[in-house]
């Protein structure tokens, strides 16, 4: 479709908002920003702020100090950090930096296997972090699909990584950063966590922080944070310097002031009561829509969840995990296929459909509402009825709208 005016655009946002509104969000990774503290910001996205706060290269930025200085005091308070950096503008660039600050060129690292959960920028082949890099990986039981930290360090003792990533983008089970820090500290490595998907559950204490253990934290505020598109960096004060310089001039210019401000209100907001139940009744509803999926017959990576994410096994179903996706799809939920572990479909295919919680608990929803989506994931993956399951996907969505504050 060719957009030949701005009235076709707009047209084509109403039709955006619409969809989200009349359907449910199962992805993981996705979220609804509050836009009564962001709208008035767009005025920053005019202004050229390259650099840091009182070290600008372009001149009229006093105020844009403040306002950086105001998201990077927030973000230090809600992670009880040294050192944070809020310009990144997504969670794989927090990742590219990190490495940059850290590596050389053909530097060993390890993550997480790919069909294990673990993300693109852990070293996968087609990433920047799997071409510039020696890329090994550890990966989880088979019996029980969780980390083994024994098997872990045999990995790390074998292959001799510089960088140990401790993170997953489909992991549904705690990380226990503790152990990593120790693993890596025996072996001379440096430890990253990632925790784009966690940071919301790691700032209200729902899951265990990498502070105390790791040397550099990157994340993303777009996920259980529920803040705008973009990532950030927290580190030891002994990495500040490099961090800085990787950032800028190393892999960014102009930082997006007006998603900085969007940072700021982010975690200004994580810091509320509300925020800390909003993390809760997450991790409630996880659980309460893995319990409700199995007693369907469904069968989970881990037999179960400890954060916002829980994954299906789609070949007992007779189904890929993109087929699985397609049908969810069509009677109004989005969902997004994942790898499992030791997948021998391609990551195009997959065995598997990762869930989350954050976006229909934003929309209100609570623990006793998962079995009604449960039975319609049920109906439209098992009993083939796309129909009567769009039917109760539409009225749930109509019941539980997206708030007026997130539109």
């Amino acid at each position: 479709m060719l957009i030949t005016d701005l009235n076709e655009l707009t047209n084509l946002c109403t039709l955006e908002e619409k969809r989200q509104q009349n359907t449910l969000s199962l992805i993981a990774s996705e979220n609804y920003m509050p836009q009564d503290i962001c709208c008035s910001v767009n005025i920053l996205s005019n202004k050229y702020a390259e650099g840091y706060p009182g070290k600008r290269y372009y001149a009229g930025c006093s105020i844009i100090d403040e306002i950086e200085s105001c998201a990077i005091k927030a973000c230090q308070k809600l992670f009880q950090v040294e050192y944070a950096n809020v310009q990144l503008h997504s969670g794989s660039q927090a990742n590219q930096a990190a490495f940059l600050a850290v590596l050389k060129p053909g530097d060993r690292i390890m993550g997480l296997n790919f069909a294990a959960g673990g993300h693109l920028t852990h070293g996968h082949s087609k990433n920047f972090s799997g071409i510039f890099f020696q890329a090994q990986y550890y990966t989880v039981d088979p019996t029980t699909e969780q980390i083994d930290y024994n098997q872990l360090e045999d990995a790390v003792k074998l292959h001799r990584p510089k960088l140990l990533i401790a993170g997953a983008s489909a992991y549904p089970r705690s990380i226990d950063f503790a152990a990593f820090a120790a693993i890596a500290q025996r072996h001379n490595a440096v430890l990253l966590a990632d925790i784009a998907h966690i940071a919301g559950l790691v700032a209200t204490k729902q899951h265990a922080s990498p502070v105390e253990h790791a040397d550099i934290i990157t994340g993303t505020t777009h996920k259980t944070l529920r803040g705008p598109r973009g990532g950030f960096i927290l580190a030891k004060e002994a990495w500040a310097k490099k961090i800085d310089q990787a950032v800028m001039p190393g892999i960014q210019g102009g930082p997006h002031m007006h998603t900085i401000a969007q940072k700021a209100a982010c975690f200004l907001e994580a810091h509320t009561q509300g925020f800390v139940s909003y993390q809760e009744q997450v991790i409630q509803n996880a659980r309460a829509l893995a319990r409700e999926l199995q007693s369907q017959g469904f069968t989970l990576v881990s037999d179960g969840t400890d954060t916002h994410l829980l994954i299906i096994k789609t070949e007992p179903l007779g189904l890929t995990g993109r087929e699985a996706e397609e049908r969810l799809e069509k009677i109004g939920i989005t969902a997004s296929r994942s790898s499992i572990p030791f997948d021998k479909a391609s990551p195009l295919v997959t065995s598997g459909l990762r869930l989350g919680t954050a976006a229909i608990t934003t929309r209100g929803m609570q623990a006793e509402h998962m079995r009604e989506i449960a039975e319609c994931i049920y109906l439209a993956l098992c009993q083939d009825n796309p129909t009567v399951a769009k039917e109760r996907i539409t009225q749930l969505a109509r019941a539980f709208p997206i708030p007026e504050r997130y539109l």
